[in-house]
């Protein structure tokens, strides 16, 4: 069959591949063409653009860049028809990815998939229309988002987390010890705290400083190990280095460095889930610039209670999460003490990373997604 995927990032590009990876697994003749990136390229198939292209974060340079990004949409459009895919799958991306459904649910009959769910669920709940209008089967990877789907009569797939098989791959192909991981990155022989302090620059700006200054009592018997971020140049971070706070950076090794961290300080997102699956116990940081305005909208505008995915999945507060005005420096503090030294506190949190473990389900999600779509497709051949 003939496969056209759309993603528009990094972790789009990841999840795809895995996806694709699937799907030529349990179809032999599988066929992809897609706008991704390289991950993708390596499991085959032709890239029509690079996501790089698509990638536009903010209000401000969507403004800027309207004249590409109207243009790349009419050249997705056009290459699908001309192509005639058996389906097209949509990966995340929502702002693209819903407008690309649109117009295939009104000029063509080439069926929509939706893999890896848009997350009305926390905001833009009146996406909900489009969805159900324009996109014919959706998978999630969130197992919280069947009940809320159901709730609006559309019944979606759950095929389990692809970070679940992600950590699982890692681990069972890594087992270094932590003197090999010091070792290796040339490091003090102490324990570690993880810092991951986000993936874009001004989240890196935001957060780093603080998550800096609130772990400097700890420096003494831990050493702090920064995450590097993809796509961020190692320079960039220099500015937030501190001869009062020694901090080591490592690139391409976030997985590596929280299989042996002590405990983590984390901004949100994907990487508070990967960091329960490790099992580190963790505080979420996230600051922004004007907190108490940001802090009103979530409690009056958000439909959700939390903002970590672990918190999230498990259906309560089992990390917790200092974002906008609750983020201080003596609240990071106060909880980085309490996740390496109050070791009934440490241990509840780990107990509740094994139940949230349990809701997600084993590995597997990728062939699960690719298992079903495959069924459903030949279902109606």
């Amino acid at each position: 069959m003939k496969y056209y995927l759309i993603v528009g990032e990094a972790s789009g590009d990841l999840h795809a591949s895995n996806l694709m990876r699937a799907l030529k697994e349990q179809d032999a003749e599988a066929d992809f063409r897609f706008f991704g990136g390289d991950l993708m390229s390596a499991v085959g198939g032709t890239r029509v653009k690079h996501y790089k292209e698509l990638a536009y974060m903010g209000f401000i340079p969507v403004l800027l860049h309207l004249r590409t990004i109207f243009k790349n949409m009419a050249c997705c459009k056009e290459d699908i028809v001309q192509w005639q895919p058996d389906v097209v799958i949509l990966v995340d991306y929502p702002g693209f990815n819903l407008e690309v459904a649109e117009f295939l649910k009104k000029q063509t009959k080439i069926p929509v998939y939706y893999y890896i769910s848009p997350k009305i669920w926390a905001w833009k709940e009146y996406r909900i229309k489009n969805i159900k209008r324009d996109v014919d089967e959706l998978f999630s990877i969130l197992p919280f988002e069947v009940e809320f789907f159901n709730g609006h009569q559309y019944p979606i797939h759950y095929v389990g987390n692809p970070c679940v098989d992600a950590v699982d791959a890692f681990c069972k192909n890594h087992t270094e010890t932590l003197a090999d991981f010091v070792e290796a990155n040339q490091l003090p022989d102490k324990p570690i705290i993880a810092l991951l302090a986000g993936s874009r620059k001004q989240e890196i700006k935001d957060n780093l400083p603080d998550m800096l200054e609130a772990v400097k009592p700890f420096v003494g018997d831990y050493q702090l190990v920064l995450a590097g971020a993809p796509g961020i140049d190692p320079t960039y971070y220099e500015k937030y280095v501190r001869e009062d706070v020694p901090l080591r950076i490592v690139f391409g090794q976030t997985y590596r460095l929280l299989q042996q961290a002590s405990a983590a300080l984390v901004t949100s997102g994907t990487a508070t889930l990967e960091t329960a699956l490790f099992r580190v116990p963790q505080v979420v940081c996230y600051h922004t610039p004007i907190g108490k305005v940001i802090s009103f909208l979530r409690r009056h505008i958000l439909k959700v209670k939390y903002i970590s995915l672990v918190n999230l999945v498990a259906g309560k507060e089992v990390v917790r999460e200092l974002v906008a005005d609750t983020m201080t420096v003596q609240n990071i503090r106060t909880e980085v003490d309490a996740l390496l030294n109050n070791k009934p506190y440490r241990q509840t949190m780990l107990d509740n990373y094994d139940e949230m473990i349990r809701i997600l389900g084993p590995a597997g999600a990728s062939k699960q997604a690719a298992s079903k779509m495959i069924e459903l497709l030949r279902k109606t051949e």
